[in-house]
This record gives structure tokens, C-alpha cells and sequence, in this order.
């Protein structure tokens, strides 16, 4: 198995319910995509009151998915946060009979499809390079439980190569881009 470096993985049911509430899941994207951020800031960025905001920072930080960074404040009122990992994991194996794992595996598949589905609404406002170049891909192989764990470290290992990399500043525009993989059993 792949071992990545700076991924937090959730082993407690209090973490995962803190990722699993939508408002909390975008925050924690907001944080990695744009870097250490104010609740004034993500309340802005989220159409949110700065109370709510604050709220589930607390929520998150208790849980040590996000860290306080007070190096950016400009004063002792001013509270940045930033997220302790680049990239968070679990496994509802980790949690047999807990109904939060459950709950969590739904509310990250609708996210997932929600991500999906605001940019299939939105696409022709997006120039044609954009949507030429962004892509969907399924399909069906027999694999063994090996096989798929293989194919689980090799997704995940390509996709942190991108994820965590400083991109060159180089004039080339880069844009936000959600990428989900999920492997699962069924007939076709």
C-alpha cells in the first residue's frame, strides 16, 4: 500500500462527522484550494454569516482537521485557518455498524454529484478549451482484491503528484478542478 505523506486518515467517528456535513466539506476544499483563510473571508467565499462560519471552524479545528495560523494575523482579533493535511482518508470499513460512516459515504457521493452536476449546468460559460479538456471515464474490469488496492495506489499516488505540487509560475491559467474516483461492486 501507498503511504502519502501530510494525509490525515480519520479513524474516529468526531472526524468524521465533521467532514461528512456538507458546509464543513466545502470549507475544508476552500482552505486547500486557496490556503489559510479568515471565517470574514470563507463566510464571503460561501454566502454564509461569519457566525455560521466560525462555528464550523471550531467544529473542524476540534477535530484537528484545521489548525489556527497565527502568523498571518494582523492583530490578536484577526483568526486564520489553515488545514493540517493536504489530503484527508478513511474507510467505512474503520467503522462497522456506525451509522455516521454510513451517513458520511452518502454526503460524500452527493457531493461528489453535486460537483458534477453544477458543472454539467454551468458548462457553456466556460470557454471551449475548458470544456474539451475536462473528461469523465468509467468502465468495468475483474479484478481481485489485490488488484483493486493496486489500482487504488496508483489513482491515489497520481492524483497527490498534482495535488500538492507548487504549479509553475509559467502565465499558463489554471483553474479548480475536482477529480473523484470510486471503485464499485455491481453488475453491468
Amino acid at each position: 500500500m501507498v503511504r502519502e505523506e501530510n494525509v490525515r486518515e480519520i479513524r474516529d467517528s468526531k472526524a468524521l462527522a465533521a467532514i461528512a456535513h456538507p458546509l464543513r466539506h466545502r470549507l475544508l476544499d476552500l482552505l486547500h484550494l486557496d490556503g489559510p483563510a479568515t471565517a470574514s473571508l470563507l463566510a464571503e467565499k460561501t454566502d454564509q454569516a461569519v457566525g455560521n462560519i466560525s462555528h464550523h471552524l471550531k467544529v473542524l479545528a476540534a477535530s484537528e482537521l484545521i489548525e489556527e495560523a497565527p502568523e498571518l494575523a494582523r492583530d490578536r482579533r484577526e483568526r486564520w485557518w489553515r488545514r493540517t493535511s493536504s489530503a484527508i482518508k478513511w474507510g467505512a470499513q474503520d467503522f462497522p455498524d456506525d451509522p455516521i460512516a454510513e451517513a458520511a459515504e452518502v454526503l460524500t457521493l452527493d457531493h461528489q454529484h453535486a460537483i458534477a452536476r453544477e458543472w454539467l449546468a454551468k458548462r457553456e460559460t466556460y470557454p471551449a478549451e475548458w470544456r474539451g479538456a475536462l473528461f469523465s471515464i468509467d468502465g468495468w474490469s475483474r479484478l481481485s482484491v489485490a488488484e483493486l488496492a493496486e489500482l487504488n495506489d496508483r489513482i491515489v499516488a497520481m492524483l497527490a503528484e498534482y495535488r500538492d505540487r507548487t504549479p509553475p509560475d509559467d502565465g499558463v491559467e489554471r483553474r479548480p478542478v475536482f477529480f473523484a474516483a470510486r471503485a464499485s461492486l455491481g453488475q453491468p
